[in-house]
């Protein structure tokens, strides 16, 4: 290298002037220096987001996790290697795909690619982020996951908590949210934007603001007999799932016990969690749990009124709860849940306990999923507060989510929502319509 100079500066020394020498000395000097810029530049690495300068650093100390990764990735790529629906095909490629979707719209994960509606959009672009790190891999066989995959593999799973929080941070920022992101939501009849139930517009200067939008009046949802302590309302809008009794040990007395997000849940003490005091309070009660998708209301209510006992959040890993396959003859992924998980739920999920008139204790435990999926109490939910059914609880910032509910052994709670027309399932609910009732035993 240093040769190159050398040449260079011996054609102008000759001349011996010292004006001459001091000019051949700078012009060594400037491009000498232009020179290692120029090499430095080429092998400087990308300017990273705070996630993938994570991902980077637990990489580069876990050889065995990196090269899971790219096999993960290069699966990933055999089984759809369009590259508008899979951005990526090696590992420097997730570096920078995950560097960009940390401050990226929800419908963007997807590059050049139209979907009619954007809640279609939200969901195949998720899919397509879970996509890349949801291939079997037959080095974690055995472990114990709910998939051989690397988004239950620690410590990877511990890293998409990472990312999550990163993305949360942008979705949270003025940066997120314009009058362009606003019609696209608009036009599409899943977010319910043309009904006049939400506040106004102008109030949304970030998407986690439109995402966990007020209601303009609360009687925009009003609350199904107010007055009657038996009547127990929807506390959010969502599906019904169904309702599942519980034995004398805690257990839900249903052999393969039942799916709820990305986990099976057996033991109702378990997933109240040890560090409570009423953990093993709903012996012999009562188990109900309804669905939110990433289109509905995401502000969550009291279904019944009460005193506020307890009040905790429990941190999960928020995965997808299922398998991503790519659909080759429709273009576009698909998901299929899997639960198969023992009694934990691993998802982040919040946990209140709520001591009615008549009732005995309930259990609120409002439960976020994959992507941003937090879980928010508002600030007046302390122990000792008093409130009434149809009181706001709290909202989940951006991704699906789930709500549970637990009664105890001295009341049978009787879930009687319609049922939709095929009978298979129950039909989606408002926040305040009739979701069931007590009954003392």
């Amino acid at each position: 290298m240093f040769s190159r100079y050398s040449k260079l500066t011996a054609t102008i020394t000759p001349l011996k002037t010292d004006k001459m020498k001091r000019l051949s000395y700078l012009l060594f000097v400037i491009l000498f220096t232009t020179f290692i810029t120029s090499c430095n530049h080429v092998n400087q690495k990308p300017e990273y987001g705070e996630a993938a300068k994570e991902l980077v650093k637990l990489l580069d100390g876990n050889p065995d996790l990196k090269a899971m990764l790219i096999e993960s990735l290069e699966k990933a790529h055999q089984i759809n290697p369009d590259r508008n629906t899979n951005p990526v095909k090696n590992l420097e490629e997730y570096y920078e795909f995950v560097s960009w979707a940390e401050t990226a719209m929800p419908w963007a994960l997807l590059k050049n690619k139209e979907y009619p509606e954007i809640f279609d959009h939200i969901f195949q672009s998720i899919c397509c982020f879970y996509f890349l790190i949801d291939q079997p891999l037959p080095e974690l066989e055995g472990k114990g996951l709910v998939n051989n995959s690397l988004q239950y593999y620690e410590p990877f799973a511990t890293w998409l908590i990472t990312f999550s929080k990163s993305w949360g941070s942008y979705l949270d920022t003025k940066d997120s949210w314009n009058d362009q992101y606003y019609q696209m939501a608009l036009h599409d009849p899943n977010f319910g934007l043309q009904h006049g139930w939400y506040e106004d517009p102008s109030n949304w200067s970030t998407f986690n603001e439109f995402f966990a939008r007020y209601l303009k009046r609360r009687d925009m949802r009003p609350i199904e007999s107010p007055e009657v302590d038996s009547v127990v309302v929807s506390f959010a809008d969502a599906v019904p799932q169904g309702v599942w009794a519980i034995d004398g040990q805690s257990n839900l007395l249903v052999e393969d016990g039942v799916p709820v997000k990305s986990a099976t849940i057996r033991s109702i003490s378990k997933l109240i969690g040890d560090d409570s005091a009423f953990k093993d309070a709903f012996a012999n009660g009562t188990f109900t749990h309804s669905f939110l998708n990433v289109n509905d209301y995401h502000r969550y209510h009291f279904p019944v009124g009460g005193i506020v006992r307890e009040v905790r959040i429990i941190q999960g890993i928020n995965p997808t709860g299922g398998e991503i396959r790519w659909d080759r003859e429709n273009g576009r992924y698909a998901f299929n849940p899997t639960a198969k998980t023992g009694w934990q739920s691993i998802e982040t999920r919040g946990f209140v306990i709520l001591a009615t008139k008549d009732y005995g204790l309930v259990a609120l435990l409002p439960i976020g999923m994959a992507a941003v999926g937090s879980v928010n109490f508002e600030a007046t939910i302390v122990p000792g507060a008093a409130v009434e059914k149809g009181d706001m609880l709290g909202h989940f910032a951006f991704g699906g989510s789930d709500f549970v509910m637990v009664f105890q052994e001295q009341v049978r709670f009787t879930l009687d929502a319609p049922i939709q027309d095929d009978k298979k399932s129950y039909k989606h609910q408002l926040m305040g319509e009739r979701l069931g009732y007590l009954t003392k035993k």
